[in-house]
C-alpha cells in the first residue's frame, strides 16, 4: 500500500476490501437516516420556527430534490474523478450543512440548508455502491451489498425511532447536530481505508448533465409537490415538461457516441434494467408506508412520536440479524428467490397489518405483520443491488449506481405524492369532506367518535405500496442469472 501526495490511499496489492466497506458504510447508515428522522421532528421544528404547514414541509422536501436531480451527475463524476475524492467531498458538504441545519434560526435558511444536506448525500451515495462493485470478487459481493442493503433497511427504520429521542430529550437542532461528530469519524476511516481507484472517464458530457438536471427536477417537484398545488395544470406541465426533457436526454444519450453521461447500453442487460424496476418500488413503498402507520399511531392509538417510531423496532431488529445469512445467501443462490421471497413478505406484511389496524388494536397484534415486514426487507437490498451491478464494467460501476439510485429516489418520490392523495382521498371518502385537516395538521386531535373511520382509512391506504412492492415481485421472479458465475446459470 502507497500513499500519494494528496494523501489518499492508492493500491499497490489486493488488501481485503471489508474495511473500506465498513468506512463507506458509516456515512451512508448516516446520510440515509437523515431522509426518515426528520419526519418525527417536523412539528417542534414548525412550532420553534413558527413555519406554517406548507413552509415545514420543504424541510423534507429540498432535501429529497437535492438529492435524487443530481444522482446521475454524481455517480459519473465517480468515474472521472474516483469515487472515494467525491465521497469525501458531498461527506464534508453534508457535514458543514448538518451544523448549518442545527444553527439556523429562520425556516428559509432550514430549507436552503437541507438543500445543500441533500447535495451532499447525493455525492457519496453512488460512490458506496461503485466501491463494491470495483473491489469485491463477484463471488463475495452479495455478501458485501448484503451489508449495503442492510444499512439501506435499517436507516430507514432508525431514523424516526432515534429522531423521537433526540426531539424528546435534546431539542430538534440534535437530530442534525449528531450528523457532526459522526461526520467527522466517517471522514477519517475513508480516508484511511478506502483505496483510490482509478479513474476512467475521459470526458464530460456537458449536455447530458443540463438535460438531465433540468428532467429530473421539473419531473420530481411536479410529482413531491403536486399535492400542494391541487394538481393544478400547472403542476401537470412542469411534469410534462421533465418527461419531454428527459426523452431529449435519452436521444442525446444515444446520439453521444463519445462519451455520454449514461450509457444506454447498460439496459441491454436484462437484470441490471430488471433490478432498477424493482428497487423503484421498494423506494415507493419505503416512503409511503410510513405515513399511515405514523398517523395512525399517534392519531388514533394515542402514542408520543417516540413511542410511535418504537414500533418498529421488531423491523429493524429482523432486518439486521438477517442481513449476514442473507448476505452468504446471496452469493449460493438464485436471485430471484431471495429478492422475490423478500418482496412477496413485505408486500403479505403490509396487507396483514392493513387487516389488523383496529382503534383499540393490542400492539402485540401490530407487531407481527411488521416483524413479517422486517425479515421481507432482509431478503430485498442486497440481491437487489448485487443483480444490479453484477455484470457492469469497473469504468461504468458509478455510472450504474448513480441510475440505481436515482431509480430509487423517483421511486421515494412517487411514494410520497401517491400516498398522500390516497389517504386525502380515503379521509374524504370515509370522515366527509370536512375531515382532512386532522390528517394533515392536527393528529393527535382527531375525536375518539372518528378514529373508526380515520383507522379504515389509513389501513386503505396502507394496501397502495403493497400492491406497488408486488410489481417488483414479478419483476425479480424474472431475473434470468445466477448471482455466481461458476454454476453458470
Amino acid at each position: 500500500m502507497a500513499v500519494s501526495e494528496s494523501g489518499i490511499r492508492t493500491e499497490t496489492s489486493t488488501p481485503s476490501p471489508w474495511p473500506a466497506l465498513w468506512a463507506l458504510v458509516v456515512g451512508f447508515f448516516m446520510i440515509l437516516i437523515d431522509m426518515t428522522i426528520v419526519s418525527i421532528a417536523t412539528p417542534a421544528i414548525q412550532a420553534d420556527l413558527g413555519a406554517s404547514v406548507d413552509s415545514v414541509v420543504w424541510v423534507t422536501s429540498a432535501y429529497l430534490l437535492a438529492y435524487a436531480v443530481p444522482l446521475l451527475i454524481t455517480g459519473r463524476l465517480g468515474d472521472r474523478f474516483g469515487p472515494l475524492r467525491i465521497y469525501l467531498v458531498g461527506l464534508t458538504v453534508f457535514t458543514l450543512a448538518s451544523l448549518w441545519c442545527g444553527l439556523t434560526t429562520s425556516i428559509g435558511m432550514l430549507v436552503a440548508a437541507r438543500a445543500v444536506q441533500g447535495l451532499g448525500a447525493s455525492m457519496m451515495t453512488p460512490q458506496t455502491m461503485a466501491v463494491i462493485t470495483r473491489t469485491f470478487p463477484p463471488n463475495k459481493r452479495g455478501q458485501a451489498m448484503s451489508l449495503w442493503g442492510a444499512v439501506a433497511g435499517v436507516a430507514t427504520l432508525v431514523g424516526p425511532i432515534l429522531g423521537g429521542v433526540l426531539v424528546d430529550g435534546l431539542g430538534w437542532e440534535w437530530i442534525f447536530f449528531i450528523n457532526v461528530p459522526i461526520g467527522v469519524i466517517a471522514f477519517v476511516l475513508a480516508l484511511r481505508l478506502v483505496p483510490a481507484l482509478p479513474t476512467h472517464v475521459r470526458r464530460f458530457d456537458w449536455i447530458g448533465v443540463g438535460l438531465s438536471a433540468v428532467g429530473m427536477f421539473l419531473l420530481v417537484f411536479g410529482i413531491q409537490e403536486g399535492q400542494s398545488y391541487d394538481w393544478a395544470v400547472g403542476v401537470w406541465a412542469m411534469i410534462a415538461a421533465g418527461v419531454l426533457v428527459l426523452a431529449a436526454f435519452v436521444w442525446w444519450q444515444k446520439r453521444n457516441r463519445v462519451e455520454p453521461l449514461m450509457s444506454l447500453s447498460l439496459f441491454r442487460d436484462r437484470n441490471f434494467s430488471l433490478s432498477n424496476i424493482a428497487i423503484t418500488t421498494v423506494g415507493f413503498s419505503v416512503t409511503a408506508m410510513s405515513f399511515p402507520i405514523t398517523f395512525y399511531s399517534q392519531g388514533v392509538l394515542g402514542l408520543t412520536p417516540t413511542r410511535s417510531a418504537l414500533l418498529l423496532i421488531p423491523m429493524a431488529v429482523f432486518s439486521g440479524i438477517l442481513a449476514p445469512f442473507v448476505g452468504r445467501l446471496t452469493d449460493r443462490a438464485h436471485p430471484r428467490w431471495i429478492a422475490g421471497f423478500g418482496l412477496l413478505a413485505w408486500a403479505v406484511s403490509l396487507v396483514w397489518l392493513a387487516a389488523v389496524m383496529k382503534p383499540s388494536a393490542a400492539i402485540w397484534t401490530l407487531e407481527l405483520p411488521i416483524a413479517l415486514l422486517g425479515i421481507g426487507s432482509a431478503f430485498v437490498w442486497g440481491p437487489l443491488a448485487t443483480t444490479a451491478n453484477r455484470n457492469l464494467p469497473p469504468q461504468q460501476a458509478g455510472g450504474g449506481a448513480g441510475i440505481y439510485n436515482t431509480t430509487r429516489q423517483i421511486g421515494a418520490v412517487l411514494g410520497s405524492a401517491g400516498i398522500a392523495v390516497l389517504m386525502q382521498s380515503r379521509i374524504t371518502a370515509e370522515l366527509g369532506g370536512g375531515a382532512g385537516a386532522p390528517a394533515g395538521e392536527t393528529i393527535s386531535s382527531i375525536p375518539p367518535a372518528l378514529h373508526g373511520q380515520f383507522t379504515t382509512a389509513m389501513s386503505q391506504a396502507l394496501l397502495l405500496p403493497a400492491g406497488v412492492l408486488l410489481i417488483g415481485f414479478v419483476a425479480a421472479l424474472t431475473f434470468t442469472v445466477s448471482l455466481r458465475p461458476d454454476r453458470g446459470q
